[in-house]
């Protein structure tokens, strides 16, 4: 008759407690990701235009569904008119009065008592590149009755947050001049609305 195993010598407790072992190690194996250091690398080549690898931009990523996305050529074709060049050159104009009949074609931003306006941010090393950025006109909000700013209230900026590309150098060993892409989330001010002001106690 053989010797006994290590198993069999051990008590029946002891050999629970090297199952449940075993078995933690093998999930938590299973649920280690593969080391990956970077995205792929991508030469000047690669990139049309400054934007981001066509590979990258599939359907799940899909930009166009974002107002900060949809209102950049609206912005542009604005800041190309001759009456926006004019109105730059004569300085931007602070909180509105509002006007209480306002055309019913009027935008949310226009009739808003906590109104606001767009400007296209630019950031070279993201993806995409132009993003439309909502500013408050107001401190205060505008008073419906008066149609004039009250600082009974405050104006602050609603936030979206969007997934973005970043471009990065890629790390070495890679050649100079290659550059990966890495997901990023961002807050975007889309809009403005009235809030209670803050009281110090």
């Amino acid at each position: 008759m053989g010797s006994p195993t290590l198993t069999q010598s051990l008590p029946q407790g002891w050999l629970t407690a090297l199952a449940l072992l075993w078995t933690l190690v093998l999930c938590h194996g299973l649920r280690r990701p593969v080391p990956h250091p970077h995205g792929p690398c991508y030469s000047t080549g690669d990139l049309h235009d400054g934007e981001a690898p066509t590979p990258l931009l599939g359907r799940s990523l899909r930009w166009d569904h974002y107002v900060p996305v949809q209102l950049v050529p609206q912005l542009e074709r604005l800041q190309d008119s001759p009456g926006h060049r004019r109105h730059r050159r004569h300085g931007e104009h602070g909180c509105p009065t509002l006007q209480l009949r306002t055309g019913l074609h009027s935008e949310h931003h226009e009739r808003s008592i906590s109104p606001w306006r767009y400007r296209i941010n630019e950031d070279e090393d993201r993806y995409p590149r132009k993003l439309a950025f909502a500013e408050c006109l107001c401190s205060g909000c505008v008073d419906v009755k008066t149609g004039r700013e009250t600082t009974s209230l405050n104006s602050v900026l609603i936030h979206q947050t969007m997934m973005v590309l970043r471009r990065k150098p890629c790390p070495r060993p890679t050649g100079p001049g290659l550059v990966t892409f890495e997901v990023d989330y961002i807050k975007v001010p889309v809009g403005c609305t009235c809030v209670l002001p803050r009281t110090g106690r």
